[in-house]
């Protein structure tokens, strides 16, 4: 096999030693079969929770309020900005495994600077929403026909030249 050959040859040449398959890294779950590969970081989220006192709140189904909007005028008290950073920070970082919670942290990024109470609850509620859902993550599978696709959209390409 050609991953055993090249640890043999790269332990010729440098010290090294095999750890076997990833099971964490830098905040990230991984678990491998031959399959498939799932990534999560249900840890980290774990870790947030408790750190932003949410660990035993009710979980929430949605990201956000219906027909919530927020903005920078909204005339609520301002909360300190730099516990609001480090929970944006931390979402962002979250979403490296959770592309559901994509969107709703990109939103509540926009108010770093000024946030104020509004802002902080709907930070808030994305974790209350991971409460319910600390376990969701990235699948990679195997596929037996991996097949190149291409596809194009003739509309944008007529548009381009005619609109």
């Amino acid at each position: 096999m050609m991953i055993e050959e090249f640890k043999r040859k790269m332990k010729e040449d440098f010290e090294m030693t095999d750890l076997g398959l990833m099971r964490y890294f830098l905040g990230l779950q991984v678990k491998q079969t031959e399959e498939e590969i799932f990534i999560n970081q249900e840890k980290y989220c774990d870790d947030l929770l408790k750190r932003f006192n949410m660990k035993n709140r009710n979980p929430v189904a949605t990201l956000a309020l219906l027909n919530e909007k927020l903005s920078t005028n909204d005339g609520a008290p301002k909360v300190d900005a730099s516990s609001y950073r480090s929970l944006v920070g931390s979402l962002i970082y979250l979403t490296n495994t959770r592309p559901d919670i994509l969107y709703v942290v990109s939103i509540v990024s926009r108010f770093m600077s000024n946030p104020s109470k509004l802002h902080y609850g709907a930070a808030k509620r994305i974790l209350r929403y991971l409460q319910g859902k600390k376990s969701m993550g990235i699948k990679y599978t195997t596929e037996e026909d991996n097949a190149l696709s291409d596809y194009t959209d003739v509309w944008f390409e007529s548009c381009y030249f005619y609109c």
